[in-house]
């Protein structure tokens, strides 16, 4: 058995944030099922919003957000989270995230840093890494973490189940509630599992993305967490809210991978195969419409005219901006054969 104060199961940005907090306090286990790196922030492109500009306001940040949640969020919960986004910006710089700056000659403070637009947001707002923003992001808090005595991290594991009251015998027989006291972990190498126990544990295993054919998350997202949440007496809540990211790249085999939301935000354009434009008719933002609207106007639109794929099209934005700013997506498809300073990317 390996005991802890703190038990972490996942990798992500969530689960190595809580880890470096916690590790303040007492030791920390973390557990993944692949490498660290496996998880859906490393997958992420386009970056972080937070109100960074002077010509920005939270207010107006909020109403972006509230608006494009279809108002069904909570508003001092979408308030907390938005004026908490520049100070944690600020805690990744600390930690050694990198960003894209407007000015290379200076520093990383947030007045410097270079933003860019997605959906949904009436502002620039997004702080970024070229497109590779979730894997600058990760490099830092690994290196922080594996730099952490103490932490330790198993990578290679598979949380089985969380250990509740049910798994221990009790003297007095049922004790009434629900408390967690760990986890049973598996090493994938030898097969064996152990006993994780610790005084807290923490549920940071991402979302369920696998259950569809086609997604861009890593092959890791397969719901695990909720799982073993539901199976040890916890409430899910919100399942239904499943976010459909409107451009991932097409191809005939299925095995697409995701085109930033970030290069709409550029300027590039959604087209039909025919090349005739579409946004403008679903919502007065156009081709940065809120992800749901964009992905159900674009379902819409190859059903009605039996269409396997729409065009997204940057031709008309300078070669050299595309390729320093969407450097990992010209590699992925260039090895496609497509040039996307020339040729629109069909999603």
């Amino acid at each position: 058995m390996k005991e802890y104060d703190f038990l972490v199961l996942g990798s992500g940005i969530s689960g190595l944030v809580f880890a470096l907090q916690a590790s303040k306090r007492g030791r920390v286990a973390v557990i993944t099922k692949q490498s660290l790196n496996d998880c859906n922030t490393d997958y992420a492109q386009g970056g972080i919003a937070a109100v960074l500009d002077i010509k920005d306001s939270f207010e107006e940040h909020c109403e972006d957000t509230y608006i494009a949640g279809a108002e069904l969020g909570k508003k001092e919960v979408i308030r907390r989270i938005i004026t908490e986004g520049p100070r944690l910006i600020q805690y990744l710089i600390d930690i050694g995230t990198d960003f894209t700056k407007r000015n290379p000659s200076y520093d990383n403070r947030l007045e410097n840093l270079s933003l860019t637009r997605e959906g949904g947001h009436s502002h620039r707002r997004v702080a970024y890494y070229a497109d590779s923003t979730g894997h600058q992001i990760m490099q830092a808090l690994i290196r922080n973490c594996r730099e952490n005595p103490n932490i330790d991290i198993y990578e290679n594991h598979l949380a089985i189940d969380l250990i509740t009251q049910h798994h221990v015998v009790q003297d007095l027989g049922f004790v009434p509630g629900i408390s967690c006291w760990g986890a049973y972990v598996m090493d994938q190498a030898t097969l064996k599992v152990h006993i994780f126990k610790a005084r807290k544990t923490l549920l940071a295993t991402g979302g369920a993305g696998q259950i569809y054919a086609h997604n861009t998350n890593p092959s890791v997202a397969t719901g695990d967490g909720m799982a073993m949440a539901r199976l040890a007496g916890a409430r899910l809540a919100n399942m239904e809210f499943v976010q459909f990211h409107p451009t991932a790249f097409w191809q005939p085999a299925g095995n697409g991978f995701l085109i930033s939301e970030a290069l709409r935000g550029e300027g590039a354009v959604l087209r039909l195969t025919d090349g005739s434009t579409f946004m403008e008719n679903y919502h007065p933002l156009g081709n940065l419409a809120p992800r749901d609207i964009v992905s159900r106007a674009m379902d819409v639109e190859m059903k009605r005219r039996g269409a396997r794929y729409c065009l997204l099209d940057a031709t008309h934005i300078p070669a050299e901006k595309l390729k320093s700013h969407f450097r990992y997506i010209d590699s992925k498809l260039s090895k496609c054969g497509i040039d996307f300073t020339k040729d629109p990317i069909p999603v």
